[in-house]
C-alpha cells in the first residue's frame, strides 16, 4: 500500500498557514489593519523588491499591484507551510518550531519598526490557531484516528509502515473546511481594512476654507463628450494610486505639521491650522506616474487646493548652494525635487484639497505635494511631513537609490481611447470612424496631435479647449471610407515647444517609457 502520509503532512502545513493568515487578519480587525501579518510582511518586502520586479508588477497589475502582492504572499506562505508540514513527517518537533518561527516573524518586524507589544496579538493568535489546525490534521494524517467507514469495510490491514490506516475522509473534510475558512477570513480581513480605511478617510476630513484664488471655470469645448473617452477631470475615486504603502498612513490633521530644514537660514514648521489660514489657491494640474506604460492609465487630472511651495521656501531662505528639496512622507518615502522647480512661477502646491474635497486618504491626507511638469516619483509626495533643502550630490531619494532618474521631467505623450482594442466599429451617419484620446505635456502644453490609420499619412486631430498648460487635452480625429477589416490607429503629440513625441520604444527605467500608442480595431 502506498504511504500517502507525505502528501497529507504537506497539505496539513498548507492549511495551517491559511488558518494562520486568516485568523490573524480576523483578529487584526479588532485592533488595526496595520497589525495584520500579511500587511506587515508586505510593507517590509516592498523596499527590498528589485526595481525590475516593481516595474513589472506595476506594468502588469497597475493600481492592483498591492492586491497582487498580498495574494503572492499568501501563495508563497502556503508553499513554505507545505514544506514545513512535510518536515513534520519525520521531525515533528522541528516542524512546530518552524511554523511558530514563521508565524512570529511579523512580530519581530513590527516591534523593530516601533510597534507596540499589544500589536502582536493578531500574529500570536494566528500562530496558536494555525498550530492547532496543523496538530489536528497530522493526527489524522498519521493514522492515529479511526479509519473512514468505507476504508474499514474494505481494508483492515495496516499501512506499509505498520500504522493503522489513515482516516482520509475525515482528513480531507477537515482540511477543506479549514482552508475555506482561512481563505474567507483573509478576504474578509482585506475587505474590512479597505472599509476601515475609507471610513477613517471620511471621519478625518477637514473643513476646507474658500480659496483665495479659484481655478477658472471649465470652458465649453474642454470636454469633447465622446463615449469611451476619459473625462477631462478625473473623479477622486478613479484617480490612479501608485505608492509604496500597502495601507495608507492614518495621519491626524490636528497634529500634522510640515518641517522645512536643511540648507536654509531659518527652519520653518507649519501646522494644519496655520496652513488653512493662508490664502490658498486652486489649480488644475495633471499628474502622471513614471511607471505608466505607453497608452497606460496611470495619469489623471484634478483641481488641487493648496499653498504655493515657493512661498513656504521663501520663508526658510534656501542657501544659494542648494539645488534639491528632499520631501519625506509620514511612511518614510522620499522624493528628490529640483529646487528651481519649486521656486519658479509654476503651480507647485502643498495641497490639502482635491476636486473640491479634502484629500482622500489614498491620495495623501492631510497634505501632499503637487508639482506640474515632473513625474510623481520625484515630486508628488503624499502624507508629506518634511522638506529638506539640500543637494543632489548629498542626498538620494527612495527611487533614485533603485536606479531611477534624479529629475524626472514629464515627456510629451498621448494615447488612443476610442476605439478600444478589438472593437468592432461602424461608420456614423456621415460615413466616418471616430478616433479619440488624450495627450499631455505638463507645464509645456499640447500644441498638436497627429493620427494615422495603418501606415498612411498623419492627420491633424481636433483638440479640446485647453484648461492650462499643466493639464492634459482630449483629441478627436474622424476617418472616412475605411475599408471593412482590421485596421491600426496610431497617435503622436507635439508640445508647445515643438518637441514631437518620441517614437522609439524604451522601458520606464530610468525616466519614462516612450513610444507611440496604437490600437487595432475592426471596421464592419
Amino acid at each position: 500500500m502506498t504511504d500517502r502520509r507525505p502528501l497529507l503532512f504537506t497539505l496539513a502545513g498548507v492549511v495551517a498557514t491559511l488558518v494562520y493568515f486568516g485568523a490573524a487578519e480576523f483578529i487584526a480587525g479588532a485592533f488595526s489593519a496595520t497589525t495584520a501579518p500579511l500587511l506587515i510582511l508586505g510593507q517590509a518586502i516592498i523596499p527590498l523588491t528589485p526595481t525590475a520586479m516593481i516595474k513589472a508588477a506595476i506594468s502588469i497589475f497597475g493600481t492592483n499591484d498591492k492586491l497582487a502582492l498580498i495574494i503572492t504572499l499568501v501563495i508563497v506562505g502556503a508553499v513554505v507551510g507545505g514544506v514545513i508540514g512535510r518536515i513534520g513527517l519525520r521531525r515533528r518537533t522541528l516542524s512546530f518550531v518552524l511554523l511558530i518561527g514563521l508565524g512570529i516573524l511579523p512580530v519581530f518586524l513590527l516591534l523593530s519598526t516601533g510597534g507596540a507589544l499589544l500589536d502582536s496579538i493578531p500574529a500570536l493568535g494566528g500562530v496558536a490557531l494555525g498550530c492547532g489546525a496543523y496538530m489536528g490534521l497530522i493526527r489524522l494524517g498519521d493514522g492515529r484516528e479511526l479509519r473512514s467507514e468505507d476504508s474499514a469495510s474494505t481494508d483492515r490491514s495496516a499501512d506499509i509502515d505498520g500504522r493503522p490506516g489513515t482516516d482520509r475522509r475525515a482528513f480531507f473534510g477537515l482540511a477543506a473546511g479549514l482552508s475555506a475558512v482561512g481563505i474567507a477570513a483573509i478576504a474578509a480581513g482585506q475587505s474590512a481594512s479597505i472599509l476601515a480605511r475609507n471610513a477613517a478617510g471620511a471621519v478625518t476630513k477637514l473643513v476646507l476654507p474658500r480659496p483665495a484664488t479659484s481655478a477658472p471655470e471649465i470652458p465649453a469645448g474642454a470636454d469633447l463628450d465622446i463615449g469611451g473617452l476619459a473625462p477631462i477631470m478625473t473623479p477622486n475615486d478613479d484617480f490612479y494610486r501608485i505608492d509604496t504603502a500597502l495601507i495608507p498612513p492614518s495621519v491626524d490633521a490636528s497634529s500634522w505639521s510640515l518641517h522645512i530644514h536643511g540648507m536654509v537660514e531659518d527652519e520653518v514648521t507649519i501646522t494644519m491650522a496655520e496652513l488653512l489660514d493662508l490664502p490658498l489657491e486652486e489649480h488644475r494640474v495633471s499628474l502622471t506616474c513614471v511607471s505608466n506604460q505607453v497608452g497606460g492609465d496611470l495619469v489623471g487630472n484634478a483641481t488641487w487646493l493648496g499653498y504655493p511651495v515657493r512661498d513656504l521656501l521663501k520663508r526658510a531662505k534656501p542657501s544659494a548652494d542648494a539645488d534639491m528639496v528632499l520631501s519625506t512622507s509620514d511612511d518614510g518615502f522620499t522624493a528628490s525635487t529640483p529646487l528651481e522647480v519649486l521656486t519658479d512661477d509654476r503651480a507647485s502646491l502643498l495641497a490639502v484639497g482635491m476636486n473640491g474635497e479634502p484629500l482622500p486618504r489614498d491620495h495623501g491626507f492631510p497634505a501632499r505635494l503637487v508639482v506640474p511638469g515632473l513625474y510623481g516619483f520625484v515630486s508628488a509626495t503624499k502624507w508629506v511631513t518634511e522638506l529638506e533643502v539640500t543637494r543632489f550630490t548629498d542626498k538620494e531619494a527612495y527611487w533614485t537609490k533603485r536606479g531611477w532618474a534624479t529629475h524626472g521631467p514629464v515627456l510629451v505623450a498621448s494615447r488612443v481611447d476610442v476605439p478600444r482594442a478589438g472593437d468592432h466599429a461602424s461608420p456614423n451617419k456621415d460615413g466616418q470612424i471616430i478616433t479619440a484620446g488624450m495627450a499631455w505635456a505638463q507645464h509645456v502644453g499640447i500644441a498638436e496631435v497627429q493620427v494615422r490609420i495603418d501606415n498612411g499619412d498623419w492627420h491633424t486631430a481636433e483638440l479640446s479647449k485647453e484648461l492650462t498648460t499643466d493639464t492634459w487635452r482630449q483629441w478627436r480625429c474622424p476617418f472616412n471610407n475605411l475599408e471593412p477589416g482590421t485596421h491600426t490607429v496610431t497617435v503622436r503629440a507635439v508640445d508647445a515647444d515643438g518637441n514631437v513625441q518620441i517614437s522609439e520604444r524604451r522601458p520606464a527605467i530610468p525616466g519614462s517609457a516612450t513610444g507611440l500608442h496604437d490600437r487595432q480595431f475592426v471596421v464592419d
